[in-house]
């Protein structure tokens, strides 16, 4: 069963995927905000260099496998697999879109 996302958290995948960063500049707005391993990243040229950071040193893909709305929120549970203990695990992706591109992630 697919899962119906929006069309930028849809592109974040795909490029989480294909470790590309490029893409990302079709999807995130250019101030947008990410946490992650308590972590805060602010920015589409920070985030694009977190995203290869992580790239690197996880070799990670993401599988969407369920999502949901939350305090107007997109939250997207996705199966995550790579190169660290524990692989695969399960983690939330919460999104806020703004005009069609993701302003706001945060992932745990």
């Amino acid at each position: 069963m697919a899962i119906a996302l929006p069309k930028a958290i849809e592109l974040y995948f795909s490029s989480e995927n294909a470790h590309d960063p490029a893409l990302l500049e079709q999807c995130v707005a250019s101030d947008a905000l990410v946490r992650d391993e308590h972590k805060t990243i602010r920015g589409l040229e920070a985030i694009k260099a977190w995203r290869v950071e992580t790239g690197r040193k996880y070799g990670h893909t993401v599988q969407p496998v369920a999502v949901s709305e939350r305090d107007g929120a997109v939250v997207v549970t996705g199966t995550v697999s790579g190169n660290f203990p524990g692989s695969p695990i399960n983690l939330d992706h919460v999104f806020r879109l703004e005009d069609g591109k993701i302003v706001a992630l945060e992932i745990g």
